[in-house]
Parts: C-alpha cells; sequence; structure tokens
C-alpha cells in the first residue's frame, strides 16, 4: 500500500514521503495560479478550479489567497461562496454542499500528527474525512477538525473551532463548538 493510498484509507502514514510532496507541488502551482487570477478571469477560474479539485460544481466563487494541501480530495458543490485567505488540508475528503458559504480565514484541517513523539518525529500522520452540508454558513475564522460533519442548514459562529460533528439546522459557536439552539422560523429577517 502507498503513503497516499494509507492517507486515503486513514491509516498512519509518512507525511513527507516523496510521491505526496511531488502531489503538494501540483497543487500548489495550480491554487497560486488561481490566487494570481482577478474576477474578469472567470473561464481561467473555472478551468484551474476543475484541474485541482476532485470535483467541482457551478458558480463556486473563492477569494484569494486560497490555499489547499492537495486539492484532488475536494469535492464541491453548486453555489458556493468561499471568502478571503481559506486553507484546506485535504489530505483526507473534503465534501462542502451546495449553497455553502466560508466566511474569511475559514479553515479545514482533516489530518493530524501523530500525539507519540517519536512517530511525530518520523511524520507519522493520519487523516479523516470532513463532511460540510447543504447550505451551511460558516463564519470567520471557523476552524474545522478531522473527522467532523456538519450537518445541512447550520450555522457555525466566527471563531468557533469544531472538534466534533454538529448536527443539521442549528447554531453552533465556541471553543469547543456547541450548539446553543435550533434555527426557527423566528430567526426569519423577510417574513
Amino acid at each position: 500500500m502507498t503513503e497516499w493510498e494509507k492517507m486515503l484509507a486513514g491509516i498512519p502514514c509518512d507525511d513527507r514521503a516523496r510521491q505526496l510532496e511531488q502531489r503538494r507541488l501540483i497543487a500548489k502551482k495550480l491554487f497560486r495560479e488561481y490566487n494570481r487570477t482577478t474576477e474578469e478571469d472567470m473561464p481561467k477560474r473555472k478551468e484551474i478550479m476543475q484541474k485541482l479539485f476532485r470535483s467541482v460544481g457551478e458558480n463556486v466563487f473563492i477569494e484569494p489567497d486560497f490555499i489547499c494541501e492537495f486539492g484532488n480530495n475536494i469535492k464541491i458543490g453548486n453555489d458556493v461562496f468561499i471568502n478571503f485567505g481559506c486553507i484546506i488540508f485535504d489530505c483526507g475528503e473534503v465534501t462542502i454542499g451546495d449553497n455553502t458559504m466560508f466566511g474569511p480565514r475559514a479553515g479545514i484541517y482533516t489530518t493530524n500528527h501523530a500525539l507519540d513523539a517519536e512517530e511525530r518525529v518520523k511524520n507519522i500522520c493520519i487523516s479523516k474525512p470532513i463532511h460540510i452540508g447543504k447550505r451551511v454558513w460558516l463564519g470567520a475564522d471557523v476552524k474545522i477538525i478531522q473527522g467532523v460533519t456538519i450537518g445541512d442548514d447550520t450555522v457555525v459562529g466566527a471563531g468557533s473551532v469544531v472538534t466534533r460533528s454538529i448536527p443539521s439546522g442549528v447554531v453552533a459557536v465556541g471553543n469547543p463548538c456547541k450548539v446553543i439552539r435550533k434555527i426557527t422560523e423566528k430567526d426569519k429577517l423577510i417574513k
């Protein structure tokens, strides 16, 4: 089993393996090229996203400076907005549902270094997927840690650190992030 296969399977792997480094270089070239584009270059942006991501829907807008680790472990739905300064470490699969919005400086982290110092020195890491549902809003500076699922229609408040899965249709905030209430009809701004 290659280190890439181990990584995707959630098995401890050598994070600095040559084949992983080569894949990172490809992603870096693509996201740097994307970050040099402007709003006038939408066809070019779409072309780069199609090369970079495993899949990308229609009407996806990503502000610069966007950074990812591999890119090809990221699946983005339709009508997604990702604000300035987003970082996605996609050693594991990252799924972003339709009509989802990220505030500035959102961070998605599917991997973690070994806790044991001897393993950590040997670059051992383990990855777990992150799934973000449809119509989710992540506020500014939200950080999501490996293995988390965020349900549809949920809002995660600014500055939150999401270490556990969050159900659908709620407002969740804090560090660690916790559900504070359900979203109800009373939350509608237009009646």
